[in-house]
């Protein structure tokens, strides 16, 4: 998963790969709880879209989680439609790769999974991600509701304090609303429970998130 070449900017629509009308094959079922990969959130719970490089480990990461219903590897925050794999490496879709988040509020918090994407890894590279470069590594939030909305902003402003007073970088993570996600391959989903010692470039800056320890996120 490690490109050295890839364009260091989002293209604009009409610079962007043009797609296809109608989804790219994926997994019928998540390969560790077995649930229907496509299923919609059940009532009461909610669905959160998180980016932090590149998506085998970052899926992973959450679907170990307590409390995380469901999750998928995908595409957002691009302009291509239905966008492959190989599309989005060479950056002309606009897209990231990103995890889709299912999870029961009543089991984990919204703020325990903003803390962990903030510790998990370093989101003040840019269109990077350690050894990988691109724009489909960069950092992103993409809220559902407007209570996400609002809570993303506010512990990105918390983990910017703490990353400042280590003299650490501007954090470059993109914050909004989601516009669409698509699935990515088969493959691609819970890659490292098919492949356990496959790559994952998980790395944090060593700074722990304030969000959790008596700073409200809202």
């Amino acid at each position: 998963m490690l490109f050295s070449s890839r364009p260091k900017t989002v293209p604009g629509p009409g610079e962007a790969l043009p797609g296809r009308a109608n989804p790219i094959p994926t997994a019928e079922r998540h390969f560790v709880s077995g649930r229907p990969l496509k299923a919609e959130a059940p009532e009461g719970f909610d669905a959160l879209y998180l980016a932090m490089g590149c998506f085998w480990g970052v899926e992973r990461l959450f679907w170990g989680l307590d409390g995380v219903w469901l999750t998928a590897a995908g595409y957002a925050g691009g302009e291509t439609p239905n966008p492959t794999y190989e599309e989005t490496c060479t950056g002309r879709t606009g897209h990231t790769e990103i995890v889709k988040v299912i999870y029961d509020p009543a089991k984990v918090s919204l703020e325990s999974l903003l803390k962990v994407f903030w510790e998990e890894h370093d989101p003040t590279q840019g269109m990077r991600q350690g050894n990988d470069v691109g724009t489909q590594y960069r950092s992103a939030i993409y809220a559902t509701t407007p209570e996400q909305l609002t809570a993303a902003k506010a512990s990105a402003a918390a983990y910017q304090e703490a990353l400042s007073a280590r003299g650490l970088s501007e954090i470059t993570t993109e914050i909004g609303p989601l516009d669409a996600f698509y699935f990515a391959e088969d493959y691609h989903q819970q890659y490292l429970a098919k492949n356990p010692n496959g790559y994952c470039g998980l790395a944090g800056t060593g700074v722990s998130c304030p969000i959790g320890l008596g700073v409200s996120p809202s």
